[in-house]
């Protein structure tokens, strides 16, 4: 019997899990306001990591990791720069790392080190400024090539029998005994007997065109800063830096060998009907042509306290902006809709929905497959409890490393 799932979205969370219900047998087709891409998938600073404070997202970030480096040879060309997060520690954050770093090799990434100031200075001698006394790193981590995960994405889901519309956003939709049957764009009406919510800052207007419930996922301004390295650093050393997060919180990473982006989890809630203008706007504050009380060059400054040679870059050259989807424990919904039981919510990412992308597509595949939500699903890199993804839990235990 042939079953179709409609995947509402065709970022990065919305072409991989079509891709994995297309693997387990589905009829896909992902649909797009504008084109692959082109949300926040295409506006993030593409980190992705396993070092974090909830052991179900360390298993699933392993995961993940695994995934795009099989993505990547899938293709012929990496999709994920393995270069490392490196997490600069003060003396409070030191404190703290031990255990962390404990659960984090209990959750199985043995790669993980905790690295003194010796160790530090030893390894990254760029990386030891002003009230920096220690490091968790884990060579593993790194950042991604996103344009290359929704644009080959979508052509392999395509050449295995799925479709992905452009110009094709949900405007409606049609229901038979309180389930979704079908939903409305310019292109017509897309029959399904799955229907996959993948559209994260959007999901609140998603939710009120298909009656899906209201979940607590604000959508938020974020901001990129690119640095010009000028001769502070040669251009061979600046390419070769890891993802490195201040004391501060404020994160950097080479762009190129001549740019460092620089990021801070920093920005404005934006309305729901604001989305599209807030995408790209810059308010002045933000923007790199700011003066010094501007978060720009705060955030700059705040990483050269770190970093010192930062301190000594050329300046910054130019600003970008997107939008994150924020919940209260900064973990994401994956799960179905309490008003309907056949949409599939996979959103409010917090900043983290590109690198989720693989293991966000497997639990999807998974609770499709059973057809209601799982207390845990098994991956080869072990069993995952999905407590802290559930919709309607409670925000007790919220995800510690954000950035």
């Amino acid at each position: 019997m042939d079953r179709r799932a409609v995947v509402i979205g065709a970022g990065i969370t919305g072409v991989l899990t079509g891709r994995a219900l297309r693997a387990a047998g589905w009829d896909v087709v992902v649909l797009e306001a504008i084109a692959p891409g082109a949300g926040s998938s295409s506006r993030t600073a593409a980190g992705c990591r396993q070092q974090f404070s909830t052991p179900s997202t360390v298993r699933g970030m392993r995961h993940a990791v695994a995934a795009y480096q099989a993505l990547g040879e899938e293709i012929g060309q990496p999709v994920l720069v393995s270069q490392g997060y490196l997490f600069l520690l003060d003396e409070v954050g030191w404190a703290a790392a031990p255990a962390r770093v404990a659960m984090q090799r209990e959750a199985g990434l043995a790669e993980v080190a905790l690295l003194d100031a010796d160790a530090l200075r030893e390894a990254f001698p760029h990386a030891c400024g002003e009230g920096v006394v220690g490091a968790t790193w884990c060579p593993s981590d790194g950042f991604l090539h996103p344009q290359l995960v929704y644009q080959e994405g979508a052509r392999l889901l395509r050449e295995a029998g799925g479709a992905v519309w452009s110009r094709a956003a949900v405007t409606g939709g049609a229901h038979a005994a309180e389930r979704l049957v079908a939903v409305d764009t310019p292109k017509g009406r897309v029959a399904g007997d799955l229907f996959v919510d993948a559209t994260n800052a959007w999901t609140g207007r998603t939710a009120a065109l298909l009656g899906g419930a209201p979940l607590p996922v604000q959508p938020t301004t974020r901001f990129l800063w690119f640095a010009a390295r000028g001769e502070a650093v040669p251009a061979a050393a600046l390419a070769r830096w890891p993802m490195t997060i201040a004391p501060s919180g404020v994160y950097a990473r080479p762009e190129n060998p001549d740019t460092l982006l620089i990021g801070r989890a920093r920005g404005e809630a934006v309305a729901e009907g604001d989305l599209e203008r807030a995408q790209d706007a810059i308010p002045a504050r933000f923007s790199h042509d700011g003066d010094v009380e501007g978060e720009a060059v705060q955030a700059w400054a705040a990483f050269a306290e770190a970093v010192p040679a930062v301190g000594e870059f050329d300046g910054l050259a130019a600003t970008a902006s997107g939008l994150y989807a924020i919940t209260p424990d900064h973990n994401p919904f994956l799960g179905f809709d309490p008003q309907v039981p056949n949409l599939l919510r996979l959103v409010g990412f917090s900043g983290h929905g590109a690198m989720f992308g693989p293991f966000t597509a497997t639990v999807a595949a998974a609770l499709a497959e059973a057809g209601r939500d799982l207390d845990r699903i098994r991956l080869p890199e072990g069993p995952v409890d999905l407590a802290a993804f559930r919709i309607g839990r409670s925000f007790d235990e919220a995800e510690a490393m954000v950035i």
